[in-house]
Formats: structure tokens, C-alpha cells, sequence
């Protein structure tokens, strides 16, 4: 009898795996959902439908003397890639559009960032075999994190990982550029002849936290395990591949010097996602993770805990002693 029952609810979960994606073939026609690396029960709607977030094409930029918007404790992504001007895109405008597709000299990039996982991510957006994709935001959720999608196959891909999890794409892994999180006042300090991305032209409420307060809250649209050693879900942790380092380790120490990298915190940062306005955030600081042979700055992302374990579950906790 028991074997029975659970015959009944392998066959009702699979005919509902198969009526959600049958779905979703109405609303992604060109997508192959034969193929694919993940249970479709993993991905869920965020509420928004294909494009409801609009992912930004083409930015526009002007030299940091022109921006007097921000302010001086207001997150931007940083892109600093060899030998080209630096440049800053505010997370004002990535929390309302989660995707930014840009050219800097040669390399065409990504520059993405999933309010629900804090986890901003710049990508080379160039396949090996020579194709170039422009990204896009799907409305599906995975572990809480964005699912996008290029335009080229319609594949859907995972911004934590940057691995394509659905179409003709699956299994490709794109290349993680060298970004990193930091104050506006503190980028412009630095360069003062660099490049921040223009407002874009959309009817935005830009520089609002529409989840104000969520990050000392519970993660969003998740059902998985919360993260192991007691770490709050929602603690901020400094991700390089599979090893995460809490934040809390900086309490008494500005530079951490572990595992090939040396990773710097500096105070002045505030939080995209506490305060409703989001220059007015509660200080988290700013991380740069460098090689500590060679100098250069290595690609990272500083995510939720819970993120980091649900796409790593056996990866490595950087806990010091």
C-alpha cells in the first residue's frame, strides 16, 4: 500500500512538472525544454512574465563630474578592465532592471545583480565558439535567484552560477568578469576621469528599495536549507567559486589573506536593500578579492549565505579559526 501511495506521488509530481512546462512553452515557444540540467519543480515565477523586467541594452555614459544624484554611500558596480576607462553602474538602476548588456573597447558584458540573493555579477557575455549573447531577465526564480535568458536560443541560464540550466545552452558556463560592489563616493574618488552609466529611460522609481528592510528578514520564494555553522540565511558572504568567507570576519580584521586571494573590506558602503532609500542604508562596507601573486583582481560576488549553500551545498565554509 505504501508503495502504492508513493508510486501515485511520483506519477502526480511528474505530470505536474510536465503541465508547468508545457506552460511555459506557450510563453517561450523557442526554447528546447527537452533539454535541461535542473527539476523544472526548482523554478518558480517571480510574478513578472518574460521581459517584465526589462533588461537595459546599449547604456548611455557621462564622466563622474556630470552625476549629482547619488549619493556619497550609494552602491555602484564597478568594471575596471584592462587598459579601458573605468566604470560605475549604480545599483539603483540594477534593482529595477536586474540586467545591464554593455561593450567595454573589445569585450561585451553583463553586468547583472539578483536583489533577492544580493549577488551582482559581471559576465563576458562571448561563447567559444565565437557567438555573442544579449541577455535577458525570464521572471523565474531558482533557489530565490534570477533565471535569464539570451536572446540568441532562448536558453535560460543561472545568474548565480552563470551556467545555462534550460535549452540548446545547457551545461555552458560563462566567464565571470573581475567586478566588484563599492560606495559611489568612494569609485569617483578614485576615478575621478572615469565613466557612470546615465538613468536610464524608463519610468522607474530609481534610488527606492522596493525591499526595504529584507535583508535582516528571512529569504524570499526559497524552501531550501538555511545555511550550516548557525550563519544567518541572509548574512552577507564573500563568494570565490566554491568557498564562501562570512562578512562577520571582518568585525576586528580590514584584510583577510587565505587561499591564494587577499580580500580587503572597507567601511562607507551602504546596504541596497535595508533602508527605503537606498543611500541611507545601513553600512555593510565594500569588498575587493585580489590575487595575492599577481595584483589583479579576481571575479567574486558577495551574496545572501543562503544562495552560497543552496548552489554549493558542499562547498567550503571560510570560517578562520
Amino acid at each position: 500500500m505504501r508503495f502504492i501511495s508513493i508510486l501515485l506521488l511520483n506519477l502526480f509530481l511528474a505530470n505536474a512538472v510536465y503541465a508547468q512546462s508545457g506552460n511555459w512553452r506557450y510563453e517561450w515557444p523557442n526554447t528546447d525544454f527537452s533539454t535541461t540540467s535542473v527539476d523544472f519543480n526548482e523554478i518558480m515565477s517571480g510574478g513578472p512574465g518574460k521581459d517584465g523586467i526589462p533588461a537595459i541594452m546599449n547604456p548611455e555614459f557621462y564622466e563622474v563630474s556630470q552625476e549629482t544624484k547619488l549619493g556619497e554611500r550609494e552602491p555602484v558596480m564597478t568594471v575596471e578592465l584592462a587598459g579601458q576607462t573605468p566604470r560605475a553602474y549604480p545599483v539603483r538602476y540594477l534593482m529595477w532592471h536586474e540586467i545591464i548588456n554593455d561593450q567595454i573597447g573589445a569585450v561585451p558584458i553583463a553586468v547583472t545583480f539578483c536583489p533577492l540573493c544580493n549577488s551582482g555579477i559581471t559576465f563576458d557575455r562571448r561563447l567559444n565558439d565565437g557567438g555573442t549573447l544579449t541577455m535577458g531577465v525570464t521572471g523565474k526564480l531558482r533557489n530565490s535567484d534570477m533565471v535569464m535568458y539570451d536572446h540568441e536560443t532562448e536558453s535560460w541560464w543561472q545568474q548565480f552560477t552563470g551556467v545555462g540550466i534550460v535549452g540548446e545552452l545547457t551545461g555552458v558556463k560563462l566567464k565571470k568578469l573581475p567586478s566588484w560592489t563599492e560606495s559611489w563616493g568612494d569609485f569617483k574618488a578614485r576615478n575621478p576621469k572615469a565613466m557612470v552609466m546615465r538613468k536610464p529611460n524608463y519610468n522607474r522609481r530609481y534610488g527606492s528599495n522596493p525591499y526595504a528592510g529584507y535583508d535582516t528578514g528571512r529569504p524570499f520564494l526559497y524552501n531550501g536549507e538555511d545555511p550550516p555553522h548557525g550563519i544567518h540565511p541572509l548574512a552577507r558572504v564573500v563568494v570565490i567559486g566554491t568557498r564562501a568567507w562570512p562578512l562577520d570576519r571582518f568585525k576586528n580584521t580590514a584584510v583577510i589573506t587565505e587561499a591564494g586571494v587577499r580580500i580587503s573590506w572597507k567601511a562607507g558602503t551602504a546596504s541596497a536593500l535595508d533602508s527605503r532609500n537606498m543611500s541611507k542604508g545601513r553600512d555593510v562596507g565594500a569588498i575587493r578579492v585580489q590575487d595575492i601573486k599577481t595584483g589583479k583582481d579576481i571575479a567574486h560576488d558577495v551574496s545572501f549565505a543562503f544562495a552560497f549553500h543552496a548552489f554549493h551545498p558542499k562547498g567550503k565554509w571560510m570560517l578562520g579559526s
